[in-house]
């Protein structure tokens, strides 16, 4: 069976994937620290006490071929992948072996400007659209997943 793995700390989109989890009826695990006391109906919560990555390796570990997680972090979504797990961003955009690298670079680069004490511009303010945009990401993944179980 799929399961859904939220890296649930700041997340914006938590309710709107259990929500399409449960069209499906899928389970749904919410990964946080303990600074986040995070409760939802219809998915469980898994907390981890605080520290460096301290949640992405709890979740890592249980992640199986096939399932989905929800993280803007790309290292959790570099190790993800290497499980043969399929991961996407708050936005709908899908973390793959194609675009992995460059992503992790591009964070690279920007943590050793950052570091050199220039500044780099933040996310954009969320916008309706990109709940929209991960809607129908998300709900796309998963039917392809099932799809893929049926076949």
């Amino acid at each position: 069976m799929i399961h859904i793995l939220v890296d649930a700390d700041g997340c914006p989109v938590v309710d709107l994937t259990i929500q399409c989890a449960k069209q499906h009826e899928l389970p749904v695990t919410l990964f946080c620290d303990t600074s986040h006391n995070m409760q939802r109906d219809g998915a469980q919560t898994i907390m981890v006490s605080k520290g460096m990555d301290a949640v992405d390796f709890v979740l890592v570990n249980r992640v199986k071929s096939g399932d989905i997680v929800i993280t803007q972090d790309y290292g959790l979504a570099a190790m993800v992948l290497a499980k043969r797990g399929l991961v996407m961003d708050q936005n709908g955009r899908e973390y793959t072996n194609d675009n992995i690298d460059q992503l992790l670079h591009s964070r690279h680069i920007a943590k050793k400007i950052r570091q050199a004490g220039g500044r780099m511009k933040g996310p954009k303010k969320r916008q309706k659209e990109n709940n929209e945009s991960f809607e129908r990401a998300i709900k796309a993944l998963i039917l392809q997943q099932i799809n893929k179980q049926v076949e």
